[in-house]
């Protein structure tokens, strides 16, 4: 995954049909098994963008989408945030959100 502050995930918004945002804390043990689900879809969907930061780093994003904790998965489509992930459940879990997001 890429590494993307919220102007990228912006760019993206207005970009491309679907795409996500996967946002974590360095020292959150949860968040390290999310990241690795997540390379693997990434795999899975090369067509869709997922980028990656640390909340730490980028507390903004927290606060304008209304982020509730970590791991979170912001997926957006046709510039519309339509889903919002805390439990990253499983690898087939993620892929079908990302592959119908408004399901």
């Amino acid at each position: 995954m890429k590494r993307w502050t919220q102007q990228d995930f912006e760019r993206s918004r207005e970009e491309d049909t679907v795409s996500a945002f996967y946002l974590h804390a360095a020292m959150c043990g949860t968040c390290q098994v999310a990241s690795k689900m997540l390379t693997v879809v990434e795999q899975l969907v090369p067509d869709v963008p997922i980028g990656e930061t640390d909340l730490n780093y980028e507390e903004q994003i927290a606060v304008d989408y209304e982020v509730e904790s970590v791991p979170c998965l912001l997926i957006q489509k046709n510039g519309d945030i339509v889903k919002k992930i805390y439990a990253f459940q499983s690898v087939p879990y993620l892929l079908e959100q990302l592959r119908d997001p408004s399901a």
